[in-house]
């Protein structure tokens, strides 16, 4: 059976992106490999971890190009060009159009900080996520890994995990124990069954 071909589209520091590193070289990401990672941002340090695995890096920025069509089509032909499988989104900062997305039914996966439907949706990212459970007062949070499609955090749920909210949490304290606890567990376990899905149904 073939491998998949994986890539990782990032914005920032890469700490899920090297959760799915650390999962190819400890065996739970055996169905896909990461061949391709692509940030929109020049100094991401996600780029400097895939180089340190010798995967292939590429950057797009949006101000190199004219519109968003424009900026979606390079990365169209990048992934095109990879033989690119399943996209994961990890800590991608652009949502991204109906038309792009409408080309990977169910061949894009994202991870999101927090049990969806809840505190998801535009402008729910990064630390704004935890704010808020924290100023609602829930004791119990998470992280999702779903499909990617038109609507923020709207395509099909895969997994969830709950992580409990403990007294005296700071949205930097939640947010690393969302990470370590739900986020880095959820998304290589995802990576492996769609990757596995794809990879048999060729058969």
């Amino acid at each position: 059976m073939r491998t998949a071909k994986i890539a990782v589209l990032v914005s920032g520091g890469g700490t899920n992106l090297q959760a799915l590193l650390d999962a190819e070289q400890s065996g739970i990401l055996t169905s896909g490999r990461i061949t391709l990672v692509i940030s929109d941002k020049e100094n991401a340090y996600a780029l400097t971890r895939a180089a340190n695995a010798g995967v292939r890096t590429e950057t797009v920025t949006k101000r190199d190009y004219p519109d968003k069509k424009a900026f979606e089509a390079r990365l169209v032909s990048l992934l095109s060009d990879a033989g690119i499988d399943l996209i994961i989104l990890a800590g991608f900062m652009r949502i991204l159009s109906a038309d792009f997305t409408s080309r990977y039914p169910k061949r894009i996966l994202n991870v999101h900080p927090a049990l969806i439907p809840s505190f998801c949706g535009e402008g729910f990212y990064g630390l704004r996520v935890h704010e808020a459970a924290l100023k609602k007062g829930v004791k119990v949070t998470g992280a999702t890994v779903h499909f990617v499609n038109e609507i923020p955090d709207g395509g099909e749920i895969l997994l969830q995990k709950a992580v409990d909210v403990l007294p005296g949490d700071t949205p930097e304290i939640l947010q690393r124990r969302v990470m370590e606890q739900a986020e880095w567990i959820l998304l290589p376990r995802a990576a492996e069954l769609v990757s596995r899905a794809l990879t048999e149904n060729e058969q």
